[in-house]
């Protein structure tokens, strides 16, 4: 008999035998030598406190047949034992518990464990020796001193787009020289470079084609706005940029942004400053034949936004600021013929001061990184196509990466025999409607 869950369980019993019935009075006969066992004892005592406890009906089982076989189970007792002996284990002991056969059985192998963390190092090892490995035997060697023995070579997909002047009807018209050549030049370092030596280009444009220039640049401007409105207090070198020269030249009331400008400079502004708003405005804009301009590559080492996808004529963009312009011009004085010259190569400058191709440098303005120097000439090229003005390419048909070290001063500005090429491939340009041709 055992306690489950605090009530007593038992083993069914069919039928209980009968008992002799000892006379306890005779202590001696119970003394005797057929005094029971104590296994015989155990199971009397049993079977007397069920008779004395239980009443069992043979009609109404307390159990039914299922559970007496699941206590019968759960109570560790032998189905097959012929004797109804009742059979007790000690707490922890196991009735099937066998010694020798667990002593025989060999121990069990131990299993290998994988260490997570040394497969991690290894991939780890693993990709990074595979990137040296790439980079040690990347791309194959190339002499250049093989490539260029017989020179740098030639451009000769220029981004170069010739057009005349046309008229309202979409005709050419040739420009007639018998009363002279005008010229007006906006710009920065290329024009403004030595503007009273012969070797000006400005100057050397006039000897080849005895035109009159009227030389309008400003040293150290840009083309692009670094604002959309003028603020002379944050950002006065945007009153030189070309759309507010443009304005001055259309008569347009802006004269007391570039006062405003010097004002604010003090001594920081250019040198030609006021000379050059003070020329603007006495120019005869109705006798001028041709307006050029050329900015060089400042715009680009500044950081300057190039374009503006949903406003061709974002005038804080490098391309957007001449359009702006151009269609002012165009506006007020269709009779000239504009030529944009592009920038000529120029040299990126790392944190180390060495020179670099600005093919591969971008410089980060204020508006974040910007593109390489190339993408800006790209970029003009488009907008004066879409504004049928004529384009003269210097990246690729003048100054380009290969030579640009026998043009240039320093990384950006022209010396003299640079200037000179220029200036040929502006007249050449300017001559090619020409009705004497």
């Amino acid at each position: 008999m055992k306690k489950k869950n605090g009530q007593v369980t038992m083993k069914k019993v069919d039928k209980i035998p009968e008992l002799d019935i000892l006379d306890l009075e005779n202590e001696d006969e119970f003394l005797s030598d057929d005094t029971p066992s104590e296994e015989e004892s155990c199971e009397e005592d049993f079977i007397e406190d069920l008779s004395s406890d239980e009443t069992f009906d043979e009609n109404e089982n307390a159990f039914s047949e299922e559970e007496a076989s699941e206590e019968s189970f759960s109570d560790d007792l032998s189905p097959d034992s012929d004797d109804d002996e009742l059979e007790y284990l000690e707490p922890g002991e196991d009735k099937n518990d066998d010694s020798h056969s667990d002593a025989d059985e060999k121990a069990p192998k131990k299993r290998f464990r994988i260490n997570m963390h040394l497969v991690l190092l290894a991939a780890v090892l693993l990709f990074f020796g595979l990137i040296i490995f790439r980079v040690m035997n990347w791309g194959e060697y190339i002499n250049l001193d093989e490539i260029f023995k017989d020179g740098p070579g030639e451009y000769d997909d220029t981004l170069d787009l010739i057009l005349p002047l046309t008229g309202t009807d979409g005709r050419p018209i040739a420009i007639n020289y018998e009363d002279g050549l005008t010229i007006v030049a906006f710009g920065n370092a290329p024009f403004a470079d030595d503007r009273d030596s012969k070797d000006n280009l400005a100057n050397m444009i006039a000897d080849m084609t005895d035109a009159t220039i009227y030389n309008c640049s400003i040293s150290g401007s840009y083309m692009a706005s670094e604002w959309p409105y003028f603020n002379a207090a944050e950002r006065p070198m945007d009153a030189y940029t070309f759309y507010w020269l443009t304005l001055l030249a259309a008569g347009i009331d802006v004269e007391s942004n570039f006062t405003a400008a010097a004002e604010s400079l003090g001594e920081r502004v250019p040198p030609e400053a006021n000379e050059v708003i003070q020329l603007i405005q006495s120019i005869d804009f109705s006798t001028v034949d041709v307006i050029t301009l050329m900015y060089d590559a400042t715009d680009y080492l500044l950081g300057h936004q190039m374009y503006n996808d949903d406003n061709d004529m974002d005038i804080t963009r490098f391309t957007g600021n001449m359009e702006a312009g151009i269609a002012i011009l165009q506006q007020y004085y269709p009779h000239i013929r504009i030529i944009v010259m592009g920038p000529a190569y120029a040299y990126a400058v790392n944190d180390d001061g060495e020179y670099i191709s600005s093919d591969v440098m971008r410089f980060t303005g204020e508006f974040g990184q910007q593109d390489v120097l190339s993408t800006y000439s790209i970029k003009q090229y488009g907008s004066c196509s879409s504004r049928s003005v004529t384009f003269i390419d210097h990246l690729y048909g003048t100054i380009t990466e290969d030579n640009a070290s026998d043009y240039l001063i320093d990384n950006l500005h022209l010396n003299k025999e640079g200037r000179k090429i220029i200036a040929e491939r502006f007249v050449n340009a300017l001559k090619y409607f020409d009705k004497n041709s």
